[in-house]
């Protein structure tokens, strides 16, 4: 999972420890190893890793939360690129609300079925994705979704996705 400040709390958090409730190892990845970061709603995250230390082979997909956090770590080449090699490499790429603008940047939305925040629905139709309006979308390894009320749906999309 990718963290910087402003990132959207629940967007975070839910999945994170939803997935540790499953038996998943989730690893949470900022601009620096060991830096806390503060969500939109002040609630702290302390990053386990440096994103620029991160490597998709090591790992069975990528979750991106939304907040304002992308748009800042969509600028980030390493932040790009690794996206692309976890979408290159058939793995879970999973976006909520404004975490699109992450898949949107890095370039691999490109005919995939998803959806965002309707903030962002321009943007996803003009990268070439095929928008939804639906608390979910899954288009084989890409799983989205819009908001916070849809964090149910998202991430049993997400447990699914990395069971197959």
């Amino acid at each position: 999972m990718f963290v910087d400040d402003i990132y959207e709390d629940l967007e975070l958090w839910y999945p994170k420890l939803r997935l540790q409730e499953a038996g998943a190892e989730v690893l949470v990845a900022g601009p620096e190893a060991g830096q806390e970061y503060v969500g939109k709603h002040g609630y702290p995250c302390r990053s386990d890793a440096a994103i620029r230390d991160v490597r998709a082979a090591d790992f069975a997909g990528l979750i991106v939360p939304g907040g304002f956090m992308p748009d800042k770590l969509r600028r980030d080449a390493h932040v790009l690129q690794l996206v692309r090699d976890f979408a290159g490499a058939s793995k879970l790429v999973a976006a909520i609300c404004h975490g699109g603008w992450i898949p949107i940047s890095a370039g691999v939305y490109r005919g995939v079925r998803v959806t965002g925040s309707p903030g962002i629905k321009d943007d996803l139709i003009n990268a070439g994705a095929l928008w939804e309006d639906a608390a979910v979308v899954v288009d084989r390894h890409f799983v989205s979704s819009r908001k916070p009320d849809d964090l149910p749906e998202f991430c049993r999309a997400i447990l699914r996705v990395m069971a197959n």
